[in-house]
């Protein structure tokens, strides 16, 4: 059991609360880019191992975040006998990939079911998007908002974006979602048909400048954000000489 609780206790090595930020660039977050493994930066070469504990815990990761060294390592011990299936005193990487797996599906689950019930109409068991759209964006209705940003993005520009992807999700055409459709739009990357607006709505967000080309700094900011005077990782130069060799 140490060799396997000690395997769970390197992807949990620090913790953080996240910070809070406005409800909308909430929304926008869940919408436009649906859920990751985790929220926080995967930065291990700065000692940040948020990502991994949120990654492995889930919905968990700020509750054990409050928890003494003993009681956490008792409740990994619980869940690192949950992931070794075969019971071999061993966490394979197969079997680490499953849980993670099912860990974010968990999510999506509990997401779309509180999304779902939150703005669906209670009289109907579909919703389309002008009663979606007032939920999520009724705010900027009569406001002085379309025309300037906050936080570094546009609710205007959001409103589009998600009104795109809506209609994409809309596969019968009939101008309401279903749950499932509902699922669709707010968790592309899991849907088949939604792909191709997953690599528009990627490249859009790494495209800076908007001059429909990614360059290297585009390419290498989307993944590091060095600080100043710092050495460059390795990986990074590993990266700009894919771009050069494959990518560009």
């Amino acid at each position: 059991m140490s060799s396997l609780l000690h395997l769970v206790l390197l992807l949990l090595v620090s913790s953080s609360v996240p910070a809070s930020v406005d409800n909308h660039e909430q929304d926008h977050d869940r919408v436009l880019h649906g859920k990751p493994l985790s929220g926080k930066d995967h930065d291990h070469d700065h000692g940040n191992f948020d990502y991994d504990h949120e990654a492995f815990l889930g919905d968990e990761a700020e509750e054990f975040d409050e928890l003494d060294p003993e009681e956490s390592q008792r409740r990994l011990a619980i869940i690192a006998d949950k992931i070794d299936e075969d019971n071999d005193g061993y966490i394979t990487i197969p079997e680490l990939q499953k849980w993670i797996k099912a860990t974010q599906e968990r999510y999506i689950d509990e997401d779309v079911e509180k999304q779902w019930e939150t703005n669906k109409p209670e009289d109907k068991e579909t919703i389309n998007w002008g009663e979606y759209r007032n939920a999520i964006y009724g705010f900027l209705d009569g406001s002085d908002m379309d025309e300037d940003e906050e936080h570094g993005f546009s609710y205007k520009e959001m409103e589009a974006r998600d009104s795109r992807r809506w209609l994409l999700a809309d596969l019968d055409r009939n101008g309401e979602l279903t749950k499932q459709e509902f699922q669709s739009f707010l968790h592309p990357e899991h849907a088949e048909h939604m792909r191709d607006i997953v690599v528009t709505e990627t490249f859009e967000d790494i495209d800076k400048d908007k001059d429909g080309k990614i360059s290297m700094a585009e390419y290498i900011g989307d993944m590091y954000h060095g600080q100043d005077g710092e050495e460059e990782p390795e990986w990074v130069g590993s990266e700009r000489e894919q771009f050069t060799k494959f990518r560009d």
